[in-house]
């Protein structure tokens, strides 16, 4: 047994905005560039990856991803300034977040050790 571990960023009415998929979405639009090309690579349609990036910026108020228009180099995107800043501190909340977990997760299987004993019995 072990511990699977899901953080998301909901608003007000639960909705997610804000997961390890749309982390996923901002570090592949990084690497090649291109919110198109980065769903590609992800196996998602180019509409629920803008989706995606759509919600976030709205909840955030802010522009995650600088969009470059087309033209002779096909437009693109890539992270702003500011995406760049939010992915290394939501991934350093996530990794903190994590790590907080560990020790009730041992606790809890140690307890469920001892229940699971105590039932045999």
């Amino acid at each position: 047994m072990d511990l699977k571990v899901k953080l998301y960023l909901v608003d007000g009415e639960g909705e997610k905005f804000m997961g390890i998929g749309v982390m996923w979405l901002l570090e592949e639009l990084a690497r090649c560039g291109s919110l198109r090309q980065a769903a590609m690579n992800m196996d998602i349609s180019y509409s629920k990856a803008l989706l995606m990036i759509n919600r976030l910026e709205k909840h955030l108020g802010k522009n995650v991803i600088e969009r470059k228009k087309g033209g002779q180099d096909r437009g693109g995107a890539s992270l702003s300034p500011f995406g760049q800043s939010f992915i290394k501190l939501y991934n350093s909340f996530q990794d903190e977040a994590k790590k907080r977990t560990e020790e009730p997760y041992r606790e809890f299987v140690r307890n469920l050790d001892i229940l699971l004993e105590e039932d045999d019995e």
